[in-house]
């Protein structure tokens, strides 16, 4: 496999994903030199968020248009011009707006990148170079708290920005000179009414979720945002029913292991998309950590995933599909309810152990998922199956934020008491439950889904030779 086309990927994935993260650290000081309260600076969070959730949709047929490796090359620009942006605001209104910027280039380089990894990769290489790809996706949440603590401590948060511009420029070199070519296609007219639509429903509910979460507004908006969103997902639904050439094609689901794959990973990462919520504020509220400590010790997370890269392939080859997704469903709902247990007295070293595991079975859950995903869709659907794909991770990830939030007010109403640790360890143990409950779709499914991509009937076959290797 050519590793060197995921690697570019994978670290213009980290700088988008970690990017919004980073600054949740770093909101007191950028709303204390912006002049406003750091509860209404985190419309900067929810402004990227819809930003992605509205033109996603759109990335797939851009890239079908224009060429997918020209994109993502744009993609990367506009990232890096939102940074600057972001890094010389100077009111709380030119931040929102940069924010939103960047959030248009990470919606293209998501999807895109997937795209292009899709059309340059076998079939039978596919799991190796989605373990690499989906390390930023895990890493980048967990990196970014940390970082955006000691860059804020030691240096100014206006560095967090800055830092993507050599990055951005490396990778637009790398991208220029080692991605291949994917041939731009004829796609049918652009669906304008069905982009309408895909963005008023995706921004609605992740705009929704996003404010009844993290109440910067009355949380009567977030519901009927939220309401709304809802509605034109179900208008959507009868506009694909009569367009001939929907800019989302629904009849994707009608491929049984897309469908279980979706189904399945959309769960689970509810109940992922809650931990980077939930454990910083256990840590600092809970034990009396600082944002830098919290970090430092949730950062395990991050190295538990990046070590699942040198063994996935090996693993679903011997295992399939089926069985390691399960497994590793389990063995992170264990780990997961495990966090519901820790107290401030709990050594520092358990803490981080079974946070490397978790993030250990949660990177190969990703890792499978994403493979399986798009182990059986033919080419010329590709770019529609990225897209619908990013736009659901993006809801079940604001979904994921919110549900956390509700269990914690639900156990503080219950209670009548202010937030207490214990109500910490209530939510981790609904969101294990939540974890698992993402297994379930792959219960059913047949033992040798995806072998084309697993390899796993081949290792069935051949035991010896596989080990080998």
């Amino acid at each position: 496999m050519n590793r060197i086309v995921p690697l570019i990927l994978a670290v213009a994935l980290f700088m988008e994903q970690m990017d919004s993260t980073v600054i949740s650290t770093a909101l007191p000081a950028i709303a204390a030199d912006l002049g406003v309260g750091p509860i209404t600076l985190k419309l900067a969070l929810t402004a990227y968020m819809v930003a992605l959730a509205i033109f996603i949709p759109i990335s797939g047929w851009m890239a079908d248009r224009f060429g997918a490796k020209r994109v993502f090359r744009l993609a990367i620009i506009v990232f890096m011009v939102g940074s600057v942006l972001c890094a010389i605001s100077s009111s709380l209104v030119g931040f929102v707006l940069a924010r939103f910027l960047q959030g248009m280039g990470g919606a293209m380089m998501t999807p895109v990148g997937r795209l292009v990894l899709l059309r340059t990769t076998k079939r039978s290489e596919l799991v190796n170079a989605m373990a690499l790809l989906t390390i930023p996706a895990l890493v980048g949440p967990l990196a970014g708290p940390p970082l955006g603590g000691f860059i804020t401590t030691f240096f100014t948060w206006h560095w967090i920005f800055l830092i993507n511009i050599p990055v951005g420029v490396a990778g637009l070199w790398l991208t220029g000179v080692y991605l291949p070519e994917v041939p731009a296609t004829s796609p049918p007219p652009l669906d304008i009414g069905g982009l309408i639509l895909t963005a008023l429903a995706a921004a609605g509910i992740v705009f929704g979720l996003s404010v009844i979460s993290l109440p910067a507004l009355p949380p009567a908006v977030g519901i009927v945002s939220t309401l709304t969103g809802f509605g034109c997902a179900i208008a959507y639904v009868l506009h694909w029913k009569r367009h001939p050439a929907a800019i989302v094609d629904l009849g994707l689901f009608r491929n049984a292991t897309f469908r279980v794959a979706t189904l399945g990973g959309s769960i689970f990462r509810i109940s992922i998309g809650a931990i980077p919520f939930l454990m910083p504020l256990m840590l600092q509220l809970g034990f009396g950590l600082n944002p830098f400590e919290s970090g430092t010790i949730t950062f395990a997370g991050a190295i538990g995933a990046i070590t699942t890269k040198f063994i996935a392939p090996r693993v679903f080859a011997r295992l399939g599909f089926r069985t390691t997704l399960l497994s590793a469903a389990g063995i992170t709902c264990l780990a997961t309810a495990a966090n519901g247990f820790f107290t401030p007295q709990t050594p520092h070293l358990v803490i981080i152990v079974f946070l490397l595991v978790a993030g250990f079975t949660r990177s190969f859950f990703f890792t499978g998922v994403n493979a399986l995903s798009y182990a059986d869709i033919p080419d010329d659907k590709a770019s529609q199956a990225t897209s619908l794909g990013s736009v659901l991770q993006q809801i079940s990830l604001a979904l994921g934020v919110a549900f956390a939030a509700l269990v914690l007010d639900a156990a503080t109403v219950f209670n009548g008491t202010t937030l207490q640790l214990a109500d910490f360890h209530i939510a981790f143990w609904v969101i294990a439950i939540m974890a698992l409950l993402g297994a379930v779709p792959f219960i059913t499914m047949d033992r040798q889904a995806g072998a084309a991509v697993s390899g796993h009937r081949r290792a069935a076959a051949e035991p010896e030779k596989v080990v080998a290797e």
